[in-house]
This record gives structure tokens, C-alpha cells and sequence, in this order.
């Protein structure tokens, strides 16, 4: 009796997922760096450039943050440290999902683009998310000072 065969074009697939899982590595493992090392405790990251020269938060300012909570499971803290982070890493999970499905069945990636018109809002949404952050009104926005 022999072993069934692979479906035809399986190894073509699985040659078009190295690029997925490539991008996939790349993003692991810093996240696994920041997972180990709590940048909560002073001492194991600089210190954000914009935040050390006006003494604002910038939209970035708790993203390492953000990660490591996330990476322990706690939304919360996540979403606290800074929600546009959180938002970004879900739509890039979907983008990459949607990548790695179409490297598995037909291999075209798919498209993304952006309009003019949608990078203006999410460049106003940032803006009007570092003023407001940086406001006592917007101070659940910031994240908690080290």
C-alpha cells in the first residue's frame, strides 16, 4: 500500500508562504524581545526623541507598551498605552492573514492602497489623537509615565 500523494501544486503553495512567514519572523521576534524585557521598567529603551524635547507624548509614545501587554494578554493596558498601536496590529493581522491565504491558494497578493483621501484622515486621526493625549482632558490617552 502507498502513501497518498500530496495535492499537485502543494509545494508550489507552501514556496509562496516563505514570503508571508519571512515578514511573519521579522515582526516576531523583536515582539519576543519586547515581550521579555518589560518596557515598563526604566533602564531598557531610550527614550522617545519628541517626548524628551517638547514633553508631549507622540502617537508612537506607549507603543512598546502596548506590546507587551498585549503579548501578556491584557487589552486594557494595551488600548491604554495607545489605542491607534492596537488598531494598526489588528488591521495588519487581517492584511497579513489575507496575504498568507492568497500565497496558499492562487498566489497573487493582495492589493492594498491607500487614497489620498484616507492617508489625510489617518494623518488628522494621529494629529488630533497626539493633541488630545497630551490634554488633562485626553490623560486616559497617555500612557503611564515611567
Amino acid at each position: 500500500m502507498t502513501a497518498p500523494s500530496s495535492p499537485v501544486g502543494a509545494p508550489a503553495a507552501l514556496r509562496r508562504l516563505a514570503r508571508p512567514f519571512a515578514a511573519l519572523t521579522a515582526v516576531a521576534l523583536p515582539t519576543l524581545y519586547v515581550a521579555a524585557v518589560d518596557p515598563n521598567r526604566p533602564g531598557h529603551y531610550p527614550t522617545c526623541p519628541f517626548l524628551q524635547a517638547t514633553g508631549w507624548w507622540c502617537p508612537g509614545c506607549g507603543g512598546l507598551r502596548c506590546v507587551h501587554a498585549l503579548t501578556r494578554g491584557d487589552l486594557g493596558a494595551a488600548v491604554h498605552d495607545n489605542l491607534p498601536a492596537v488598531l494598526l496590529f489588528a488591521v495588519l493581522g487581517v492584511c497579513w492573514l489575507r496575504w498568507a491565504w492568497a500565497a496558499l491558494t492562487d498566489g497573487r497578493p493582495p492589493r492594498l492602497a491607500l487614497g489620498r483621501r484616507a492617508t489625510v484622515l489617518m494623518v488628522l486621526v494621529l494629529v488630533v489623537f497626539t493633541v488630545l493625549r497630551n490634554l488633562p482632558a485626553g490623560a486616559a490617552l497617555a500612557p503611564p509615565a515611567v
